[in-house]
């Protein structure tokens, strides 16, 4: 036994004499600054640190002397040799190189056009989301804006509405108001600034990188940010060999399979690609089913050190059925998963309302370093949407319901034959169908900046942004529910007689969308296009020292607008909808600056400011777009919209933690709103009874202001803790001129103006914090989470509510909804498997099933998800 003790006592004394300390800093060996989160291993074990904020590391090692590997993303990989004496060593400054062949593992594409805040000095408020985050926590049964939740003022609701039906705002401002970029090309509607997340299911897969640039932002593009730019950067061609095989499953039946490959750059070539297949039963709410696929090819050429080319193909066709808002009271009587466009036909999940959509989009990608100071990035983009979205035709007092309030769609085709004339149906018989609203689109576009080091000082951006879209609007037959025809009670507005029959169907389906529609002796209600052209220029300059930073930029565009209609619609002021109106051209520009100054080493405080004059949507130049080519003009014509925004924040970058803090202020004026509402019996069997009324506003203003703040902290290469935070005053201002028409006739019925200052804007929360933290348990093992609270949440200004208080004398404020908070967990799992790396994930969200009101609308509200989960299988090879 004393032989024992003395040989163990032995070997722990020769297992610390052998242990040492190693320090050093990693750096970037051109530009000098430091590598936070570069990893440290000590070379032939699974012993490592991670570099904090300032590029340094502490590592404990098992012997004193060896080597340690050292391995950052688009960097050479350095082996570094190190001898102890007295038991510890300082490496210094370990200098590492930006590998030519593996930057950021992809062929780099458009890296003159996409606006990534680190590509210029002066600071913005930004935060970056990373493709392991992405790829941890947003790939699956959840939204993609979701990814970007847990980041200062970001918001995202109606996750229940059904896959890809979520909304995300950006300090109060709605999606049509911040501007999507994916690779530095727009994707928000050309038509109206929407953005349809279910048109972009797959994006998740293929996203590298997710920047949220809130405020103004560093986008060079004569585009209008008001809430902020959300730059989504794909992957590309890869230059590393490899691929990885993905099973997922989560809730309620929800599957997806994914296989990806890369070739790696054999010669001057490479290639990519990624298939992916998804469905579920439901998402959370009931009835709302869905199934789509997701492709990605890539191919990559580098002829020579000069140039670089990329093309690109992506697409995510899919269906969903959709769950829309509705009143208290039904929840309380049905439960929360609720929806009421749904039932059962024929034993089967059954809905009114279907969205399909398939999206593919191109692009070819050229890259040329003319000399050592000077690149141009150019790409040509085109993609061409087909779908749209399924809804009643025909009376809604005829729609069957059971005791569940469940539409039983059996007893409506019943109903429909028992109550044909020759297995013809219409409105005055009670039928009722289900229609597509059918919306089509070619888009195409060139983007190309010029970027040029005129000194070690000083650098310079000029670029073009050119669009060219139309979009193809009409409606059609789906799903006749037993009747052998529709009559179509309106005869395309009076073109083809009341007696005219529909008799043609077509499938909701993304992939048939592609190739099979109606012709126009099979469209009904309205039938039209816009056409819209666009060409920008911009420029940057910036000016940087070691400790002081200025930028300016401009951009200026103009805009074409005309609507060409194929029925002749409402007539208004003697103009219907036939034929092609008239082009109006409509000038815009904006401009903005900003300084920043490093006052002490890893202190820097900033201020930017900026002007825009945006450009309306055209579905706002046009009196009535579906149905006429009358245009707003003289008192009535809309004008550019204004924005201005100020913004001052203070960045600390200091060994372990980081932190961010951000004031603005927005004012956005000389908006348009318009909307309609009905008085009258809307269950009427005879549409025309109902009184259509449609109020417009202009001249609108709402001023945003507000502070955020995000910190983190790293303790070690273990543990990493962050938190966030934004409190904002978000509230409109000053009085607006009103109208209220009826609807079918354009007749003036109300004029006037009314006060809105001091009205709270609605529809996301004014106040909301949160925290998370990520922690390696051991080995490959790791867990974390992240904390939201949200607070401050007003509903839906409803227009007409807002004219009876000023009338009133009152200040209308829309209903404020409870505060709620949410818990996400997840638990990730990797290790080796015969040489290859398996990954094991899992999510849970909203972990305490909290039901909670995210939105109140002109109609209803939208409860949020309850709890939800999913969880996956990763083979990477």
């Amino acid at each position: 036994m004393k032989k024992l003790l003395l040989l163990v006592f032995l070997l722990g004394g020769f297992a610390a004499f052998s242990q040492t300390t190693v320090t050093g800093t990693v750096i970037d060996s051109e530009s000098n600054d430091p590598l936070a989160g570069a990893n440290v291993v000590e070379t032939g074990t699974s012993n490592g640190a991670i570099t904090d904020f300032d590029g340094n590391f502490t590592l404990e090692t098992s012997a004193n002397s060896g080597t340690l590997t050292i391995s950052y993303i688009g960097y050479t990989i350095e082996k570094v040799p190190y001898n102890a004496v007295g038991g510890t060593t300082a490496l210094g400054n370990i200098k590492i190189t930006v590998d030519a062949d593996a930057l950021e593992e992809v062929v780099i594409v458009g890296r003159g056009i996409i606006d990534m805040a680190k590509d210029r000095q002066t600071p913005i408020a930004v935060s970056t989301i990373t493709a392991a985050e992405i790829q941890a926590k947003a790939v699956g049964n959840v939204e993609f804006p979701e990814a970007i939740k847990s980041t200062p003022s970001v918001y995202v609701s109606n996750q229940a509405g059904g896959f890809g039906d979520s909304q995300m705002f950006l300090r109060g401002f709605d999606q049509t108001n911040t501007a999507f970029l994916l690779n530095g090309q727009p994707i928000n509607g050309m038509e109206d600034g929407k953005m349809y997340w279910s048109n972009w299911s797959g994006i998740s897969d293929v996203a590298n990188a997710i920047q949220v640039q809130r405020g103004l932002g560093s986008s060079k593009l004569a585009i209008s940010s008001v809430g902020g730019t959300v730059n989504i950067v794909s992957r590309a061609a890869g230059r590393k060999e490899g691929g990885f095989a993905r099973f997922m499953t989560g809730n309620d039946s929800y599957f997806k399979g994914t296989i990806s490959y890369d070739s790696g750059l054999k010669g001057k070539w490479a290639y990519s690609f990624l298939l992916d297949h998804w469905q579920a039963h439901r998402k959370y709410s009931d009835g709302t089913a869905g199934q789509g696929q997701n492709y990605f090819i890539g191919i990559g050429y580098v002829p020579n050190d000069t140039h670089s080319f990329n093309f690109l193909l992506t697409g995510a066709p899919q269906w969903h059925d959709q769950n829309f808002d509705d009143d208290l009271e039904t929840y309380a009587l049905y439960g929360k998963r609720y929806n009421s466009n749904s039932g059962f036909y024929n034993g089967e999940r059954y809905t009114f309302r279907r969205n399909y959509y398939h999206k593919p989009i191109v692009n070819l990608n050229w890259d040329w370093n003319i000399s050592e100071k000077t690149n141009l990035s150019s790409v040509v983009y085109a993609s061409w949407g087909r779908g749209g979205g399924t809804g009643p035709l025909g009376s809604s007092r005829n729609i069957v319901r059971d005791r569940n309030g469940e539409i039983d769609f059996d007893a409506i085709e019943e109903n429909n034959i028992a109550g044909a004339e020759n297995g013809i149906g219409s409105y005055g018989l009670g039928s009722v169908v289900r229609r597509m609203s059918v919306n089509n689109h070619n888009w195409y576009g060139f983007l190309s900046n010029l970027e040029s080091a005129v000194s070690d000082n000083f650098n310079l951006n000029v670029g073009i942004d050119t669009r060219f879209y139309r979009g193809d609007h009409y409606r059609q037959l789906n799903d006749l529910l037993g009747l052998q025809g529709f009559t179509d009670n309106f005869g395309y507005d009076g073109v083809r007689g009341e007696d005219y029959v529909l008799s043609e169907t077509f499938e909701a389906n993304p992939w048939a969308a592609l190739f099979n529609s109606a012709d126009e002796g099979q469209r009904y209600s309205y039938d039209y296009s816009e056409n819209i052209n666009y060409i920008g220029g911009f420029g940057q300059a910036e000016y940087k020292t070691d400790n002081f930073s200025a930028f300016v930029q401009g951009a200026v565009s103009t805009q074409s607008y005309q609507r060409e209609g194929r029925a002749p619609g409402n007539e208004i002021e003697g103009v219907n909808g036939l034929g092609k109106s008239d082009k109006v051209n409509k000038m815009g520009y904006n401009a903005k600056g900003g300084m920043g100054y490093t006052f002490i080493p890893d202190n820097t405080i900033f201020v930017n400011a900026g002007y825009y004059s945006r450009q309306p949507y055209l579905d706002n130049i046009f009196e009535d777009v579906r149905n006429s080519n009358y245009m707003l003009e003289g008192e009535n014509e809309i004008d550019n919209e204004e924005i201005i925004g100020l913004e001052a924040g203070y960045r600390l970058r200091a060994g372990k933690f980081s932190l961010d803090l951000n004031g603005y202020y927005t004012s956005w004026g000389n908006r348009f709103l318009a909307g309609s509402f009905i008085e009258g019996d809307p269950t009427s069997t005879n549409p025309i009874e109902q009184v259509d009324r449609y109020q417009r506003f202009t001249d609108i203003t709402q001023v945003h202001k507000g502070f955020e703040f995000e910190g983190k902290y790293r303790h070690s290469s273990a543990f990493m803790f962050r938190a966030f935070g934004s409190i904002g005053n978000w509230k409109y201002d000053g009085k607006t001129p009103f109208e209220t028409r009826e609807d079918q006739t354009n007749n003036l019925l109300q004029e006037g103006n009314v006060n809105l200052t001091g009205t709270k804007v609605g529809n996301a929360p004014q106040t909301s914090f949160g925290f998370g933290f990520k922690y390696d348990v051991v080995g490959g093992l790791s867990v974390d989470a992240d904390y939201n609270i949200y607070s401050d949440l007003y509903g839906f200004v409803n227009a007409k509510d807002v004219v009876a208080s000023s009338q009133n004398n009152e200040v209308y404020q829309a209903e404020r909804l409870s505060p709620y908070s949410l818990l996400d967990a997840g638990i990730t799992y990797k290790f080796d498997f015969g040489g290859q790396d398996i990954t094991v994930r899992a999510n849970v969200y909203n972990v305490t099933n909290e039901m909670y009101l995210s939105q109140k609308s002109s109609f209803g509200y939208y409860y949020g998800n309850g709890r939800t989960w999913n969880a996956s299988l990763r083979y990477d090879f």
